[in-house]
Parts: C-alpha cells; structure tokens; sequence
C-alpha cells in the first residue's frame, strides 16, 4: 500500500456531559476536575476509585471528562483494539502533539501500521550490534568515571546525562560533533515541556523553550538528511531512517523522518532514565538480588575492558527478569490515553464515540490478586513458569497490540549492558532508614535524584 492512499486522522465530537453520567464516578471541582488530586497521587487516586467504583469510572481532568478502564482485560480491549476502536492520535496528542507531532505513538491504523513496518528497519540485527557497540562503549567509561569516585551520588541526574549521551551516539552518530550538547539541550527543553502544566508557549515558560528547542531539532535534521542520505551516513539510527523506503520503494519524506527521529529520541531518553534508575534503585535497595545479579555477570567471565557482545547478553536471564520487576513496580509509562472513535461496550457499561478514555498500567502493575504483596521487589514473578500462568496484559509497561513499543529489545539490551559493567566495577547501596520520594507521574522520577552510595567492587 503506498502511503498516497492512507486516510488522515478521523475527526471526533467528544460527548456531551450528560451523555456519561450514566458511568459511576466523581468529576470533582468545576474546571479542574481531579486534576491536582492525580497530580499529587496519582497510584493512590486510582486504587481509591478503583476500590469505590469498580473497574469503569468516570472522572475529569486536565480539561475533559474521562473514563478509565482498569484491570488486564481493559488494557487487552484498548491496547490489542482488534476492531480498530481507540485512537492513540487523539489521545496522545494533547500531550505530545505540539512538540512532538506525528511521531509513531501519535499514528493510527494503517499509517500508523506502514510506518512502523518502515522504522523496524532501524531495529533489526545488523543496526542493533551497532548500537550496542556505541552503547557498550559509552557505559563503560562513564561507569569507570563513576567508580572513580565513591561515595554519595544522586542517580537520576547521573543516569540523566547518560541516557542523553548514549542516545545521541546510538541514533545521531558518535560523530556528531560540537553540535552535541546544543542538541541535547534542545532536547531536554523539548522533553520537560511536554508535560510541563502551561500548555501555551508564553514567554518565560518551558513550552516557550520546547517550541525553540523543537525549532533547533527541525532545523539540524533538515540539514543533516542530504548528507545522510549521501556517503556521509554511518549506521545510526538517523541515517538508517535516511535510507529507509516504504513498501512503494519511497524514501521516507523530510518531514517524517525529522518527525519520528525526534519523538523516537525523547522516547528513548526519558523512559529509559526512568527505567534505569529504578532497575539500579532496587537492587540498592535489595543487596541479596544484587549479589545474584553480580554473580551472574561475573560468570559471563569478561575482562573489565572487554566488549559486549549479544552472546554476553543472552546469558544474563536473571539481570532481565530483575529488570522486568523494576519496570512493574515503576512502568516508565503510568497510563496510557486514548479516544473512542465509535461506540463500544465493556463491563456492561456502554460508552459513546469522542470518549476520551485510559488505562493503567500503573494499577494493573499493583493489583493484588495478580501480583500478591505488589510493593514487593521479586524477580522471581518473571519466570517463564510464572509468565504462563498470568494474562498476557497483566504486565505492560510497553504497551502492547500494534503500539507495542517499537523499541523494547533496545531498551533490554541497553538495561543489561549498563546492568554488566556497572555490577562489575559498582556496589551500590542506599543509607540507613534512607527512602526514596518517587514522582509517579508522567514518568517517573525520584523526586530527591535518589541518593545512592556507591564503592569499588
């Protein structure tokens, strides 16, 4: 199918207030609804209504009546969406549209189908080694440069920096140049205003310096896609997509590429962040599944200077499902929106086209009678036994159906590479009666940079 013949995004009315009050809830305060409530608490806002009304209820933030669905079977209807019912367009696009529009999350149906057909081309082996060689590379000295320095270290800022640094290698080039720190500058000012609380981009605000970092993004990429396309192109991500064709032997246009490199950077930056940070939070946390995960990387038998190689990572199933635990606790996406873009029923309950609708990964993470003492750091729930028996959309932290993240064997191979050199050269520990102070939403984050302290192996 050439992309001349894929439909634009449907328009939607969203539904008139009375037509939803048929749905239990409680829509708060006029104008703002719940909205500083989920702000606040966001897990304990959703069990507690969770627990009054049930797996469907009605609420309202951000501006507009929602209806959140929770529980595995919501996250199966909304996420699989056999019948093409649910728009991730017009969910995500409040958020992410201005800064980030036409990314690959912020697609439906068949372009969104076509496109990610065209991007797994910038996923598949050959560019996955690539990566992880920059990948094995960069961690390996920062982790040295860390292990230079014992004592206390805040994570978050630190694992920060080099997500930012390992994504620009990977996807723009190792060789990108002194262009490297105005870009990931860009890019951080892109990121905070995507979920910054004005939506406007005034003057002195963070989308008035998204909006100028978005210009800055726009304007690299379109002077670098020439070149890549040419002999200047390595085997970055950015220049893969340079290359890449649609079914029609079409090279992508400008616009998309400059599109979905920039959404697929943030993507990769700040959940990443997230993820990591909690992976290495836990085993601070927990020293005995440290110890094991230690052991396991010290079996693989490398020199400290030895490179990664894919073999390494397959051998490290314990790191994975320690990983996998980290990411249940803490999905790196709390709740995913969507909109219906016809009637449909779930529960018995049945809900008009225009809805602005949610699940929750977040919930679904902690219910108690899938995950039994939810708060609890247990990799043992991701055996491939303990796997069998759950609901395929009981863990979900990317996603599932046709929006399943485009990239989560990245981010397991970047998450066991960090997991190899740091557990070789690092232990890492919090300090007595210490708690970190998580922010749960839009992506998790320590609100203190957790401190951890960190020696020597």
């Amino acid at each position: 199918m050439s992309m001349q013949n894929v439909a634009p995004a449907l328009p939607f009315t969203a539904p008139r207030r009375n037509e939803l009050t048929h749905i239990p809830g409680d829509e708060g305060w006029p104008v703002v609804g719940k909205t500083f409530q989920v702000l606040a608490d966001p897990k304990g806002h959703i069990e507690a209504n969770g627990a009054k009304y049930g797996p469907v209820y009605r609420t309202h933030v951000f501006g507009e009546t929602n209806v959140v669905m929770l529980g595995p079977e919501a996250n199966e209807l909304v996420m699989f969406d056999q019948q093409k019912l649910f728009s991730s367009t017009h969910g995500w696009n409040k958020v992410l549209g201005l800064l980030f529009p036409r990314g690959l999350m912020l697609l439906d149906f068949d372009e969104h189908r076509l496109h990610r057909k065209t991007l797994s081309v910038a996923f598949k082996s050959g560019p996955m080694k690539s990566y992880l060689s920059d990948l094995d590379r960069g961690i390996s000295a920062r982790v040295a440069q860390w292990k230079a320095h014992p004592g206390e270290m805040q994570l978050y800022p630190a694992m920060k920096q080099l997500t930012l640094d390992l994504a620009a290698a990977s996807f723009l080039g190792a060789d990108i140049g002194p262009e490297v720190d105005e870009i990931n500058r860009a890019f951080v000012d892109m990121v905070a205003a995507a979920v910054a609380p004005i939506r406007k981009p005034l003057p002195g605000t963070q989308m008035a310096a998204g909006v100028r970092g978005r210009k800055r993004i726009v304007a690299y990429f379109r002077e670098q896609i020439p070149l890549r396309r040419g002999n200047h192109g390595g085997d970055d991500l950015f220049s893969q997509l340079c290359r890449a064709t649609h079914e029609d032997g079409a090279l992508l246009s400008e616009q998309d590429i400059i599109d979905h490199m920039s959404f697929l950077m943030m993507a990769a930056h700040d959940t990443l962040t997230s993820s990591l940070t909690s992976f290495i939070g836990e085993l601070a946390a927990n020293p005995d599944w440290q110890d094991k995960l230690r052991a396991e990387v010290l079996a693989l038998g490398l020199a400290p200077d030895a490179p990664t190689t894919f073999d390494d990572l397959a051998k490290m199933p314990l790191s994975e499902m320690a990983f996998k635990e980290a990411l249940r606790i803490k999905p790196p996406v709390p709740s995913m929106p969507r909109r219906a873009m016809r009637d449909f029923t779930f529960k018995g309950f049945t809900i008009p086209a225009g809805t602005a609708v949610g699940v929750n990964p977040l919930y679904t993470h902690h219910m108690k009678d899938i995950w039994p003492e939810p708060d609890r750091f247990d990799p043992m729930r991701f055996t491939e036994e303990a796997q069998r028996n759950r609901h395929r959309f009981a863990w979900v932290p990317f996603g599932g159906g046709a929006h399943m993240c485009l990239g989560l064997h990245f981010a397991y191979m970047q998450a066991k590479c960090f997991a190899r050199h740091f557990l070789q050269n690092i232990e890492v520990s919090l300090a007595p009666g210490y708690k970190p102070d998580w922010q749960m939403w839009p992506i998790p984050k320590p609100r203190d940079g957790l401190k951890v302290m960190v020696k020597a192996v």
